[in-house]
């Protein structure tokens, strides 16, 4: 039976990014690491998209836009972005240059293996594939298991589905230099409902109808809402050159309470999704640089994840968007319509101050955060 330092069950954004940092640190040459994953990461299955001003992955940006509009039924604005910039990074890049880096490294194995089970057993861990068995000092685990989340009542979660579009139309209708962050002038239906736009050119365009609700909709409800907006925007002649559907979990539920002292859960299976927004790559990116310090240092991984005023503010959200599902058109409009829209980035990545925070906290509707924050106190 093979050992190995670490092991990383799974390979997606999380476990690669991690693997990346420990490439840069003398400490983990000498470690041995195996990455376990059904999909050999050849393909396009995903892209990211963030805002930033700059990160190690700069080359690998696929697209950037430095202006952002921003929309619902009573007003349209559209604001420069700087100091950043919004960002479109594509999986199959991300991949190829991780794995050329990994491959540099006689240390590090990636193995083509369905992950069946694994566990601590004192002093040691053991993962089953379908094929063997390997054992371990300590196991990252990136295997999302959606039913801890469903079988509780206590963290809402809140769905971030969506269906997009890769069109190219006839008429030059498209912005090429700003993204449509947020268009909540669609119907809401009862939800909170919008369209997200990333321009390639005046004629091409990825566009997604997008919705934070508990329940998803039946494919043809998102297509014909697309098609529809194409139609506002002046597109009535338009190819589909791909199409994507997805759904991103929005929970503030205690993921880290399943970590073990020689098992971390990481990635979405981690809580590293941030909540409110269902952004991943920058909060990825935080906690993978976090990640490989610690483990220089700690060998208890139930020490790693710290508990901050932001995990509390998502909370607050997510709980009104699940129980008032209609007014999250209201909540972010009343932050996007007017001053400066830096801090509110700034707020969203968890780096502003506590006035900082104030700021935007009193631009939103009071009383539903109120009533949010009495009802988790006496829950």
């Amino acid at each position: 039976m093979q050992h190995y330092h670490y092991i990383f069950t799974g390979s997606g954004l999380a476990a690669l990014m991690t693997v990346y940092e420990m490439l840069q640190d003398e400490f983990y040459l000498d470690k041995r690491i195996l990455l376990l994953d059904t999909d050999a990461k050849k393909t396009n299955d995903r892209t990211w998209c963030f805002w930033d001003s700059q990160n190690e992955f700069e080359k690998l940006t696929h697209r950037v836009w430095p202006k952002a509009l921003f929309a619902d039924e009573h007003f349209s604005r559209t604001f420069d972005l700087a100091p950043y910039q919004y960002k479109m990074l594509r999986g199959a890049d991300f991949y190829r240059f991780v794995f050329d880096e990994i491959q540099q490294h006689p240390n590090i194995d990636f193995v083509q293996e369905t992950v069946i089970d694994f566990e601590q057993m004192g002093q040691h861990c053991t993962v089953k594939t379908q094929s063997r068995s390997y054992t371990c000092n300590y196991i990252f685990n990136s295997i999302f298991r959606p039913e801890r989340v469903v079988a509780q009542q206590k963290y809402p979660l809140v769905q971030q589905h969506f269906v997009g579009w890769l069109v190219k139309t006839e008429q030059p209708v498209f912005t090429p230099d700003c993204v449509t962050f947020m268009d909540f002038s669609v119907a809401q239906k009862g939800n909170t409902r919008f369209m997200y736009v990333l321009p390639m050119s005046e004629n091409e365009a990825l566009v997604e109808y997008t919705l934070f609700s508990a329940d998803l909709l039946e494919k043809q409800a998102y297509e014909t809402e697309i098609k529809a907006y194409l139609e506002k925007l002046g597109a009535a002649e338009f190819e589909i050159l791909e199409t994507e559907q997805g759904n991103i979990p929005m929970t503030c539920y205690p993921f880290w309470k399943h970590n073990q002292e020689r098992i971390l859960h990481i990635g979405s299976a981690g809580g590293w999704t941030k909540a409110s927004t269902g952004y991943t790559f920058k909060n990825t990116l935080k906690k993978s640089k976090q990640l490989a310090q610690f483990l220089k240092s700690k060998t208890d991984m139930r020490a790693f994840h710290k508990k901050n005023r932001f995990w509390l503010y998502d909370l607050l959200l997510i709980d009104i968007l699940y129980h008032k599902n209609q007014i999250g058109s209201h909540i972010f409009a009343s932050m996007f319509r007017r001053g400066q829209v830096e801090p509110i980035f700034k707020f969203l990545d968890e780096e502003s101050s506590l006035a900082e925070d104030l700021n935007i906290i009193l631009r939103c509707p009071k009383r539903w955060f109120i009533l949010a924050l009495v009802h988790r106190i006496f829950k």
